[in-house]
C-alpha cells in the first residue's frame, strides 16, 4: 500500500506508533495525476501538503513576459507545496505541475492541524522536513548570488542526481536561471574535463 511508503518516510525522523499510523491513513488522500496536470495553479489557494509516491513535479512562477522560473522539483519520497499560500490561505503565485504521470498522497490543512494537535510526533516530523527544505532554499539563494552557472549546475547534479536524466534541459536551465544553450555549453565543458 502507498500509505506504507509515507509511514516509512516518517520512520526516518520519529517512527509512528499504531494509532498514529491509523490516524494518518484516515487523513491522507491518494490521487493519480496525469503528465502536465496541475495540482496548484496561480491564484488558487494551496490546500494540501503533497507527498510524491511516484512521478515528478515542478513548482514554478511565470513572469510578466510569460517565462517560467522553476523553483523546485520533487520526485519519489519528497514533499511539495506552496507553504506561503498553504499557511496564509492567500492565493498562490506559483504553479505545481506533474512532469510525469504520478501517484501522490495529500494532507489537507485541517487534517494536518489535527495531527499536529493530537500527535506531537507529526509536529516534530513536519518541522524537520520544513527546516530541511528551508536550508535547501537558503543554500540555493546563496548559490544564485555567489556561484557561477557551472557551479550551480554541479550543485544541481549533487542535489538531484537521479533527476538530471528525467528533466529536460529547458527545465534545468530555468531552475538554474540560464538559457538552455548556455546549459549545453556547460555540459560540454564538463564532459571535456
Amino acid at each position: 500500500m502507498n500509505i506504507d511508503i509515507l509511514i516509512s518516510h516518517f520512520d526516518n525522523y520519529l517512527p509512528l506508533d499504531t494509532k498514529e499510523k491509523e490516524d494518518l491513513s484516515n487523513r491522507v488522500i491518494e490521487r493519480n495525476i496525469k503528465r502536465r496536470q496541475f495540482i496548484l495553479q496561480e491564484n488558487d489557494v494551496c490546500r494540501h501538503y503533497t507527498f510524491v509516491i511516484s512521478g515528478l513535479f515542478k513548482m514554478y512562477a511565470v513572469d510578466k513576459n510569460g517565462t517560467e522560473h522553476n523553483i523546485q522539483f520533487a520526485s519519489e519520497n519528497e514533499w511539495i507545496t506552496d507553504i506561503g499560500s498553504f499557511h496564509s490561505e492567500q492565493p498562490s503565485r506559483l504553479y505545481i505541475e506533474a512532469m510525469e504521470p504520478a501517484v501522490i498522497l495529500q494532507i489537507e490543512k485541517s487534517n494536518l492541524l489535527y495531527l499536529y494537535t493530537h500527535f506531537p510526533k507529526f509536529d516534530r516530523n513536519f518541522r524537520v522536513i520544513i527546516e530541511n527544505k528551508f536550508i535547501e532554499l537558503e543554500n540555493r539563494v546563496l548559490q544564485n548570488i555567489s556561484s557561477t552557472a557551472e557551479e550551480r549546475y554541479q550543485t544541481f547534479l549533487g542535489q538531484y542526481p537521479k533527476l538530471s536524466n528525467r528533466i529536460p534541459n529547458t527545465q534545468i536551465a530555468s531552475y538554474l536561471g540560464i538559457t538552455p544553450e548556455f546549459l549545453s555549453k556547460i555540459r560540454n565543458n564538463i564532459t571535456k574535463k
